[in-house]
Parts: structure tokens; C-alpha cells; sequence
């Protein structure tokens, strides 16, 4: 475990420096985010990265460095009195405003954060049955009085009965996005007479191997977690969690918060495939977590969409990652296209090897995901329904394993099992295998889709297409970098347009129930001009679809769009699938994806050239966005994304 800091005359400088010795290139520095996934949970990192200009001689160095006349009291934040106290004197409508300066106050109060869940999530346990801190000063302030921190006469800050200030130092990044709402939260910590000594560290520190968050190196700190439809949490709520020097400072749980009943539910929570025994150990979870305020859920960020006025049927949602889950429902009125700015340019449509988010959304268009998550609740879409043990097309049953089956571990690994191995056995308790056999769980579930579904040449979706869409996926000469799914599964037959897959015992996926495979148009003959033509698609073997156009440029699907022409470097052109079922026909007939630059595309927008810009292209909202709804030209969409801002304490050194 960590010594407790000095509570006197410290000092912290945090620098990172580069020779000078050689030449390097000057810079212009500019804020992003990049995502780090550790383990099951994801973290945002915020990063820089860098525009060349010239080749200079130019030391770059980055400091921090905190005053050495200040008391630090760290100890103050295991008194639960401080920490309420912190809660109710902090103003969250304010400080995501301080972010987000061009949102209004209805609109920063939609982004309030009051647990690690989002209220429009299905696991969130409800304003009633959580404890909830709304500003209030006054109460902060009495609840410091009465943990002992006093206001003496003259004094801008509290102290104890020892005279020790009530100041802590609080970490964060460097990010101009952060520096604005830390301002504020500073203000308003002081206001109740709390003093904080703001650090704003480079990432590189903050979110080091061996530094910063990974050692617990602070007293307060702030960062942001990416949420999902599935909350996960145990790496980051359970007590054997807590980094520390001792466990080789394994773990996620920074704060160092353990409550034993969290603790139990989390696991519990991680533990079940059932989604109301799920939700009833998450709200014990938050409960516990709202009860002892081992952190400050602050806001999500924002995701900034803008659409020129007359756009309807455009509704982006929590939760859905994909705004384009309804596009079939997009119109304007007298206009037979709509057009999409984007600025991600695309490499291929062969998602198995191109997965950005550009590629996804595109092939989406035209084949739809088959299901929806919109307020990060799962709903069937091109499937009959959700294949969950409730719906009865889902069993999991106990099996006893051996020494050489193939199973997953503890951790969630695919292993051959040996003695030392360590599972989670049937009574969902983590054993070590010593070769004797073990009962685990495993599942059998079979996937359903619609039998109402055809490709734009008319014919049906069918099973040689979902015999193919297994076969390609699982191929490991077929470029894709990941085969976790491929790797989980035990066997799989097919029955028409359903597929059953036995996953190999210890696979416990909370998100079971979504198909794991799709499908591809095994009859479509090859028509570009190379050694396939005139050849079916399931007789190219896989390693060579990279090089198919109609792979990589025009893939068909099955929704109510399909792919007519991409011009590279311009455009990517939409017409209806004639042959889709009545309720995925598009309203609009043709759809195009054309390519804009980050400083054109406010005025494609504001000129008519684009009809909507999306998050990607969007950081948020301008002035010159803000005017243009207020003239009535645009209208601008802002939700609350996944990826939300928060404050830890560090609760034991």
C-alpha cells in the first residue's frame, strides 16, 4: 500500500521533456480522444496528436507544478460527511455547461449523472431507490461543520480543530474541455470552503503503465468511463479490484472503494444471464454506491448531430450507436435524396477486416444490424425476436468437463483444460482444476431471423447464405484481427434461416442473445473481371474477398437500401431495395454519402450541399450552428453519449 503524503511542504512536478539534440518536427497541437480497453471496461485516454509544420530545433516539455505553501488534508475523504458534503456543494448542470457552453440549461440537465448508470438505461435503479445529492450549498456546508471543518473568521478555507486546511490536490488532464469544467468545480468547492489544488497532468502521466491511475497516484481525480447497453463493473467495483502494490496493482477500482455488499452484488450482477436478476444486484450496486459517494458521477458527453430543418424521422438515441437504425424513415418534404456529410473516408465495405465506425455505418445503410439498442435497451430488428432464456430459444444447462476439453476459464479465455486451471464452476464459485471432472454451465441458443428478407436480386435470404456468413467469419486466413466468437463456439448447426450454436462450457456472454453470425449472398456470381468471374461468391475462398468489388465497394444486404455506385475520393450512392418487406421500405428513395472536409462541412450544411452532419464530423455545437437553428436553417441534435465525466476519491493509500 501506498505511505500517506506529506501533509506539508509538498511538491509534485510532473514534466515531460524531449532532446533537444536532434531536430523535430513544430507542432500544432490538437486534443483527441483515443480509446484504451482494459479488460472489460473501457477507458478514455485523452491524448495528443500532431500536425507537421517545419523542421525546427524545439524542446517540448510539459509541467505541472502545485505550490509547496499548502495543507493537504487526504484523510478527510474517508470521512463519509466530507464526501456528501462535496456531493451536495457540487453544481453538475454548471460544470457540464462549462464544457459544453453552447447547450442550455435544459439541455446540460438532461446530461446529470447520479449514478455510474444512466438514467435511461435499463439496469439505472431509479431516482427512488438511489440516494441523490442536488445542489445544495448549504447543506454541504453544515455537514462540514459537523465532521469538524470550520469556517474562522477571515479565512477563505475550512480547517480543523489542529488547524490543518481542508485543501485537496485534484488530478486530471490537460484537456482544454477539462481545464473549463475543473475551473468550476474549483469554484465551487471553494465557495463551500473547500480549498482544491487543481493538477493538470499531461495523459501520458495520467494514464501511464506505471503512473498516475495505474499506481492510485492522487487524492482526487478525474477521467472518463465509455458505458455500454451491458454495464460490466466488476473490474471496477469489486473489492478484490482495488490496485495495489501488493496484487501487482491489478484491478480497475481506482477509488479503492470496498463495500462488501457492492461487492457481492456486482459479482452477482456479472453472474446471471437473466436481466431482472441483473438489474436487482445492480441497483444494490448503486445503492451502496450513491450511499457511500466513493465518487461524483458527473455527465455524459455529449454526441452533436445537425440536419437541415425540414429533415424528419432522424432520431438519434442513447444507447444506439448507429443513428442510421432508422433510416428507411428519413424524408424531406418535395426532395427524392438526402445526403450525408462524413469526413471518415472509407478503405473497403468488407467489414471483417475494415471495422471503423465509417465502414460500419455505411454497410448498415443497406443491411441493417439485427437488432437495436436504443436507450441501451436490446429489441430484435431483423430477427424474430431476442434469443434469451426467457423467450425459451436459449438453455443453459450444467456440464461436466474434463481434463483436454476446450473451455473458458475464469477470465473468460478459451482453454484446453489441465490441472491449475482455474473456472467457475455451476455454483458460480471460481475453482482451480486438479483433474477432476467439474460440472460448468453451457449454453445453447438458436438465433431466428425473419424468413421475409431478400437480397436486391430478389431472392430470399436463405441457409447456404448463413452457412456461408459462419464459414467466412471463422475463417483464419480470411483477414479479420479478432475470432473470439469463432473461438467460443462448440458446434453450430443450421435450419433455414436459423442457426443454433452450443458455446463451450464457462462461455457466460451477457449479451447472449445477440447473433453471433450473419450472412452473406452465396449465389451472387462475380461479375468484376479477374480469376473469380463468373464464379459464386461461396466458391472465392475467404483470404480473396478483400479483392472482390463486390466485397469491398458494392455488398449487398437485406434492408429497405442497397449500393449502386461508389465514386472513390466522393461519394457513395443508395437506391431502394425494391425487394425488401414493406416496413424497411425507404420513404426517401435515394440516399448518398459524400465526403466533406472538418472546415467545409458547417457550410455544406448551411448551403444545402449536405442535409446532415453527424457526431463524427461534429465536436459539438458552434455559434454559427447555434444561429442557424435560431434562423430556422438547421436543427441541432445533441444527446447524451456513452463516455461520461466523472470525480473519484482516493479512499486508502
Amino acid at each position: 500500500m501506498k505511505k500517506l503524503m506529506s501533509l506539508l511542504g509538498l511538491v509534485v512536478v510532473i514534466a515531460m521533456a524531449m532532446s533537444a539534440c536532434q531536430p523535430v518536427v513544430q507542432t500544432v497541437v490538437v486534443e483527441k480522444e483515443v480509446k484504451v480497453v482494459e479488460t472489460k471496461e473501457v477507458k478514455v485516454v485523452e491524448t495528443q496528436t500532431v500536425v507537421e509544420t517545419q523542421i525546427v530545433e524545439k524542446t517540448v516539455e510539459n509541467s505541472v507544478e502545485v505550490p509547496t505553501a499548502f495543507a493537504t488534508a487526504p484523510f478527510a475523504l474517508a470521512d463519509l460527511k466530507v464526501r456528501q458534503a462535496m456531493a451536495y456543494c457540487t453544481n453538475k448542470v454548471d460544470i457540464a455547461n462549462a464544457g459544453y457552453p453552447l447547450l442550455t440549461q435544459e439541455q446540460a440537465k438532461t446530461l446529470v449523472m447520479d449514478t455510474f448508470i444512466p438514467k435511461t438505461h435499463w439496469a439505472y435503479a431509479g431516482d427512488e431507490n438511489i440516494t441523490i445529492y442536488p445542489y445544495d450549498p448549504e447543506k454541504g456546508k453544515a455537514l462540514l461543520e459537523e465532521a469538524g471543518w470550520t469556517m474562522a473568521e477571515g479565512k477563505e478555507y475550512r480547517t480543523d480543530a489542529n488547524g490543518i486546511e481542508l485543501a485537496f490536490k485534484f488530478t486530471t488532464t490537460s484537456a482544454a474541455f477539462r481545464k473549463a469544467w475543473a475551473a468550476v468545480w474549483e469554484k465551487q468547492m471553494k465557495d463551500c470552503g473547500i480549498h482544491i489544488i487543481r493538477l493538470h497532468a499531461p495523459a501520458s502521466w495520467w494514464f501511464g503503465d506505471t503512473t498516475g491511475l495505474a499506481r492510485r497516484d492522487f487524492e482526487i481525480g478525474a477521467f472518463a468511463w465509455v458505458g455500454q447497453a451491458d454495464p460490466g463493473g466488476q473490474t471496477l467495483y469489486a473489492c478484490d479490484q482495488i490496485p495495489t502494490a501488493a496484487n501487482n496493482w491489478a484491478g480497475q477500482n481506482d477509488m479503492g472503494w470496498c463495500n462488501e455488499k457492492a461487492s457481492v452484488a456486482i459479482k452477482a450482477a456479472n453472474n446471471t444471464l437473466l436481466q431482472e436478476d441483473r438489474k436487482k444486484q445492480y441497483t444494490i450496486v448503486q445503492q451502496e454506491y450513491t450511499k457511500d459517494v466513493p465518487a461524483i458521477p458527473l455527465f455524459n458527453r455529449t454526441e452533436t448531430s445537425a440536419a437541415v430543418a425540414d429533415l424528419t424521422g432522424f432520431d438519434p438515441r442513447p444507447g444506439e450507436e448507429y443513428y442510421i437504425y432508422n433510416v428507411t424513415q428519413w424524408e424531406r418534404p418535395g426532395q427524392d435524396t438526402i445526403v450525408i456529410g462524413f469526413t471518415q473516408e472509407i478503405a473497403s465495405l468488407h467489414t471483417l477486416v475494415e471495422s471503423s465506425f465509417a465502414a460500419n455505418l455505411a454497410l448498415l445503410i443497406s443491411d441493417p444490424r439485427s437488432y437495436t439498442s436504443l436507450d441501451y435497451t436490446y429489441a430484435p430488428a431483423t430477427v424474430k425476436q431476442l434469443s434469451t432464456l426467457e423467450s425459451g430459444l436459449a438453455k443453459n444447462t450444467v456440464v461436466e468437463v474434463k481434463a483436454g476439453d476446450s473451455v473458458a476459464d475464469a477470465d473468460s479465455n478459451i482453454v484446453t483444460l489441465e490441472k491449475g486451471v482455474k473456472v467457475m464452476n455451476s455454483d458460480g464459485e471460481v475453482v482451480e482444476f486438479d483433474g477432476t471432472p467439474v460440472k460448468m454451465m453451457q449454453l445453447v441458443v438458436t438465433y431466428e431471423w425473419r424468413t421475409d428478407l431478400k437480397w436486391p436480386d430478389g431472392k430470399e435470404l436463405n441457409q447456404a447464405d448463413f452457412e456461408l456468413g459462419y464459414k467466412t467469419a471463422c475463417d483464419k486466413e480470411n483477414g479479420a484481427t479478432s475470432f473470439i466468437l469463432c473461438d467460443q463456439t462448440q458446434a453450430i448447426t443450421f435450419d433455414g434461416n436459423n442457426q443454433t450454436v452450443t458455446w463451450k462450457p464457462g462461455v457466460q456472454s451477457p449479451t447472449y442473445f445477440l447473433a453471433p453470425f450473419g450472412y452473406y449472398p452465396a449465389h451472387r456470381v462475380i461479375e468484376s473481371e479477374g480469376p473469380y468471374k463468373g464464379k459464386t461468391l461461396a466458391e472465392v475462398p475467404a483470404k480473396d474477398w478483400l479483392t472482390l468489388p463486390e466485397i469491398a465497394e458494392t455488398p449487398w444486404g437485406v434492408g429497405g437500401y442497397k449500393i449502386v455506385e461508389w465514386v472513390k475520393g466522393e461519394k457513395i450512392v443508395y437506391a431502394v431495395n425494391e425487394f425488401a418487406p414493406a416496413d424497411l421500405q425507404p420513404k426517401t428513395p435515394n440516399l448518398i454519402i459524400t465526403w466533406v472536409t472538418p472546415e467545409n462541412a458547417e457550410a455544406q450544411l448551411l448551403t444545402g450541399a449536405v442535409d446532415l452532419l453527424d457526431p463524427t464530423t461534429l465536436a459539438g455545437l458552434t455559434e454559427q450552428l447555434v444561429n442557424a437553428e435560431k434562423e430556422g436553417k438547421i436543427k441541432n441534435y445533441v444527446i447524451a453519449g456513452a463516455t461520461w465525466e466523472h470525480i473519484d476519491f482516493n479512499l486508502s493509500y
